[in-house]
């Protein structure tokens, strides 16, 4: 139900914003439009009756003497041509009608502002309003008749404004017609459009809180090449990477609890068995203090391999960085296997190519742990091939270090999660699977990189890349 009525508010703000934006411009545009037409009806109409009362005054220039203009009135108003749709009326100067072409109005005073105005003002004037005596809406032009400087009357064109305030009725109707056609269109296309984006994200938010209840590595189905598309990949491979590190988690719980029980059971059955005195010969002794020893050093190694994971997790990583001798460095890690791995039939080979490195800024302490923890790895998972070879040398501004192993190599699918905490992939070596994790930090830090391959001819190699300390 919330998702429902989430839905429902995003659409009708969506369709509230958008509609009333288009609604108040459909608006606008049809008030300006009715507006444009109605004055541009009203002026043309204006403009006509102003020059055919203007036009009638101009004629009366031959007619100078009461009688003479009089008559001419007479025969000007009644024979006007237009007076089916015009009231033609001529008025003495006082402003009663004198003559009209319907013969209804005569002797009276229609009392409109035009006729006082232009009587008074010697000018054209345009009046539209409602007839005094009829209601109805008309528009009159009143042009004053001007004899030797005298206004002695004027000629006043009356037409009824029913027709064009039915055309501007019309007109306005089809705005408004088209205005809300407008309008429809908007909010169909709104309404596909604002479910197209509404549907598909209802169905990540679905997804979303499925992968949150724990079902992780579940897909979404991909719709839309664009932003939507863009967010259902992310969520896609939130939940892959999700899944993946859970699996990971897993693994590695399973995976320390038999690193940590081999150890701990090892110790425990040697300490019981010396502390009962069920060892009495000093050599058996001595195995069994070197068994534990050794199985201690081993959890001490786990323990500082999961904390120093801790530290990069949370932010409390730091190096010490100062210029250091990196040759010197490896060649101590190189002298400190070399003997262990004899023992365990491994031959390790150091290829030294005899020349000064100049100094790089790094963390000697950082940086042995790294080769410690590079030859160990070579050892545990590719020890097989009784060989283990190192090399260093300098490319342009670079130092670069390889350690490479001759053993089974690693398949070529697990290539790219190597270096992702926890991950052990197919090997079944002991460890936490961390420790390539915090190699590539601690040379990261360090602004170079740590990169794994398999070699040609067989085996892995490791080679990692220092930038050298400018002088």
């Amino acid at each position: 139900m919330k998702k429902r009525i989430g839905i429902r508010g995003i659409r009708k703000r969506w369709m509230v914003n958008s509609i009333s934006v288009v609604l108040f411009i459909v608006l606008l545009a049809v008030t300006a439009f009715s507006a444009a037409m109605g004055s541009y009806y009203y002026s043309t109409l204006s403009e006509s009756l102003s020059q055919k009362a203007e036009s009638a005054v101009r004629s009366f220039n031959y007619y100078r003497t009461g009688d003479s203009y009089y008559e001419y009135a007479r025969t000007l108003v009644g024979g006007d041509q237009s007076s089916d749709r015009l009231e033609v009326e001529f008025l003495d100067a006082s402003g009663l009608i004198r003559y009209s072409s319907s013969d209804l109005t005569a002797f009276r005073s229609p009392g409109t502002p035009d006729i006082s105005e232009a009587l008074s003002q010697g000018h054209t004037k345009v009046w539209t309003g409602s007839d005094p005596s009829t209601g109805e809406h008309i528009m009159a032009a009143t042009s004053p008749l001007i004899l030797n400087g005298e206004v002695v009357g004027a000629m006043r064109y009356v037409t009824s404004l029913r027709n064009v305030d039915w055309q501007i009725v019309i007109v306005v109707a089809i705005a408004l017609g088209i205005g809300m056609a407008i309008l429809a269109f908007v909010y169909f296309s709104n309404l596909y459009f604002v479910r197209s984006i509404v549907e598909p994200m209802a169905g990540i938010t679905d997804t979303a809180k499925r992968i949150a209840a724990g079902s992780y590595g579940v897909q979404i189905e991909k719709r839309f090449d664009d932003e939507i598309g863009d967010l259902t990949d992310a969520i896609n491979d939130m939940s892959l990477k999700i899944n993946q590190s859970e699996k990971m988690k897993n693994e590695f719980i399973s995976s320390v609890s038999h690193e940590l029980r081999t150890p701990l059971t090892a110790i425990n059955g040697w300490a019981e068995t010396i502390m009962h005195g069920e060892v009495r010969d000093s050599a058996d002794v001595k195995k069994g203090m070197g068994i534990i020893v050794s199985e201690a050093r081993r959890l001490t190694n786990m323990v500082e391999e999961l904390l120093e994971f801790s530290r990069i997790q949370d932010g409390r990583f730091t190096l010490s960085v100062e210029p250091m001798d990196i040759k010197a460095e490896l060649e101590d890690a190189v002298y400190t296997y070399r003997e262990f791995f004899r023992r365990e039939g491994i031959e390790l080979n150091h290829f030294d190519c005899e020349e000064e490195f100049p100094p790089i800024a790094g963390d000697p302490e950082r940086l042995r742990q790294v080769f410690c923890n590079l030859l160990d790895n070579a050892a545990k998972h590719g020890g097989s091939g009784k060989r283990i070879d190192t090399a260093i040398r300098q490319e342009d501004d670079t130092v670069v270090i390889t350690v490479r192993d001759y053993g089974p190599g690693i398949p070529e699918e697990e290539l790219p999660h190597v270096k992702y905490k926890f991950y052990k992939g197919s090997s079944k070596a002991r460890g936490s699977g961390i420790g390539l994790a915090v190699c590539d930090e601690i040379v990261s830090r360090h602004e170079g990189t740590l990169e794994i391959g398999n070699a040609e001819g067989g085996g892995c190699i490791v080679t990692v890349t220092l930038p050298i300390q400018p002088q």
